[in-house]
């Protein structure tokens, strides 16, 4: 029950900064925006996790530098992936779906709901920065989960941003780098990160948060991730289809062979 106080300070932070960007939104008429609000969302969290401890020590401090690490990267990398561009045209099929009145059900809809998921896949951190036994051997095996999903989603952002900064990128794909042994590096790598903590949870003894990871890694593989995003890839991108047979989807993994016909690519 002693958990339910920290639980309850940290659902009131991120509802009340979910309202804040909703009345934002009012304003800009863009809701796209949320995005780069998703992993603040667990910073916030993190901090009042920490902050309900007597005396957080070097465990929890550990694992706020890596909240604060993986939110701060993501949350700039969207804002300025999205700096100048229109409603994403994920919320525009929403808004559309919505209407009349989406500027009232978008608080809801988009942001109260991101909210809350953001919550409940919290949940291990509240565990992971109480470190009452010191660090150990399973606390070594997350940071280094933690690690390997760091590098596949930074260096995949960070391989896919200069890949579309090129003047030949219109319609090609990339598959090269990380993108050649998974389609999808950033998100499997987001997915480590979730498992990463998780462990840090389950080194203090919290083993049953681990609906928070599982709900995290569906969401990325059948929602708002891998799912949504090969809906149109196929359609915008003429050798995406060849990219498909020959590459993971998610987990990486060496490619096949490819296809006689199959020209360079990038």
């Amino acid at each position: 029950m002693a958990a339910m106080g920290p639980l309850s300070y940290a659902f009131a932070v991120i509802m009340a900064a979910a309202v804040l960007a909703w009345l934002a939104s009012l304003v800009t008429r863009n809701v796209s925006f949320v995005d780069s609000l998703w992993p603040l969302f667990f910073l916030m969290a993190a901090l009042v996790y920490a902050a309900s401890l007597p005396a957080p020590d070097a465990g929890a401090l550990l694992v706020l530098l890596l909240v604060c690490a993986w939110s701060l990267r993501l949350s700039l990398h969207i804002a300025l992936r999205n700096r100048g561009a229109p409603e994403d045209h994920r919320y525009r099929r929403i808004r559309a779906n919505h209407e009349p009145h989406f500027a009232f059900k978008s608080l809801y809809v988009v942001f109260l709901l991101q909210a809350v998921l953001a919550w409940i896949v919290s949940v291990p951190l509240l565990y992971a920065v109480d470190t009452p036994d010191g660090i150990g051997a399973l606390h070594v095996l997350a940071l280094c989960v933690w690690i390997l999903g760091f590098v596949f989603e930074a260096g995949g952002d960070w391989q896919l941003q200069r890949f579309r900064a090129r003047d030949d990128a219109a319609g090609r794909v990339l598959d090269t780098g990380l993108w050649r042994y998974t389609r999808h590096p950033n998100y499997f790598g987001d997915a480590c990160i979730w498992w990463s903590f998780w462990l840090f949870a389950a080194a203090n003894g919290a083993w049953w948060t681990v609906f928070s990871p599982l709900l995290m890694t569906w969401l990325l593989l059948k929602v708002s991730g891998v799912a949504l995003l090969e809906r149109t890839l196929a359609e915008r991108r003429p050798g995406y289809a060849e990219y498909v047979r020959r590459t993971s989807a998610f987990l990486p993994w060496p490619p096949q062979a490819r296809n006689s016909a199959d020209g360079e690519r990038p």
